[in-house]
């Protein structure tokens, strides 16, 4: 089963669909007709690979008022060694390429450093002179997007460019950038990407981010206010949920496993508080629950 970070990598390319052309001519190099429109087209190429086997993505660039395709783009993201792929990689290309009578590039994506290499051997497919070597987008080639105005013109760069970089020394501005323009974007690619983006970030980035809110900062937009606040309460949440659970332990008594998540469910900072204040002078862990009726 993709992983959520391979759908949210998917639905990037799907969600901007001159992302890919974008990430060929700037990242990698490659030279992209000028075209009028990019349009994602259907992904099941089940004339020859059973149905389960089909392309994350597949852009086509047209050019002209005719729609003529100038180029297509088989976009495939890639996070693990998969066996299959050196065989499946070269029928998308030559299917793509026979359905739409134009040129047909691969592009592979990996926010997985390690997963570079193995992504961009050759393939020999056993023709003579037939080669296919997949161009592939590594976290290297991903732009570091710490402008607003940027992040606001192409938000799925912004996102793209937080799970290739959230590990790093930009994390803090690129998570900034990302939630004060997040605004801009339609309730469901705010929610998503917001979750992609926060979910990638270092852990000092996210208290950063935090600890801003705290100081008074004010971000420019209702949903980066409303957001990071989710986080400080979520943070405040958890915090006080570990202290109940230390205080248990530290006196030596046995946590079982539904007083655990129970507490660490608990969404009430009161009760938590509550419990903390128990939890000192309790003589078992049920007793925590009990006596507040839960």
């Amino acid at each position: 089963m993709p992983s959520m970070t391979h759908e949210a990598l998917v639905e990037l390319f799907k969600n901007r669909p001159t992302l890919a052309a974008e990430m060929l001519r700037d990242a990698l190099g490659q030279p992209v007709p000028t075209f009028t429109e990019a349009r994602v087209e259907s992904s099941d190429l089940t004339e020859i690979i059973p149905s389960t086997r089909r392309a994350d993505v597949i852009v086509v660039l047209l050019v002209g008022a005719q729609q003529r395709p100038a180029m297509a783009i088989v976009v495939e993201v890639q996070l693990g060694v998969d066996p299959d792929k050196p065989y499946v990689w070269p029928a998308y290309v030559i299917l793509t390429r026979a359905r739409h009578r134009c040129p047909t590039r691969l592009l592979v994506v990996t926010i997985d450093l390690e997963m570079v290499r193995w992504c961009a051997r050759p393939i020999e497919t056993g023709h003579p002179g037939w080669v296919l070597k997949p161009l592939v987008l590594g976290p290297e080639g991903v732009p570091v997007v710490t402008d607003v105005e940027q992040a606001k013109a192409a938000p799925e760069m912004a996102v793209l460019s937080a799970m290739a970089h959230g590990q790093g020394e930009a994390a803090e501005a690129i998570g900034v950038a990302f939630l004060t323009a997040a605004a801009g974007l339609d309730q469901e690619r705010r929610a998503l990407y917001a979750d992609v983006v926060l979910s990638s970030l270092n852990a000092a980035a996210r208290r950063m981010l935090e600890a801003m809110m705290k100081s008074g900062y004010e971000f420019q937009s209702e949903f980066a206010r409303g957001y990071v606040a989710k986080g400080i309460e979520q943070g405040t949440l958890k915090a006080k949920a570990h202290d109940v659970l230390a205080f248990l332990e530290a006196r030596g008594l046995e946590v079982p496993a539904e007083v655990r998540e129970r507490v660490l469910a608990s969404t009430d900072v009161a009760e938590l508080d509550r419990w903390i204040r128990r939890a000192a002078v309790v003589h078992h862990a049920t007793e925590l629950l009990a006596i507040n009726g839960s």
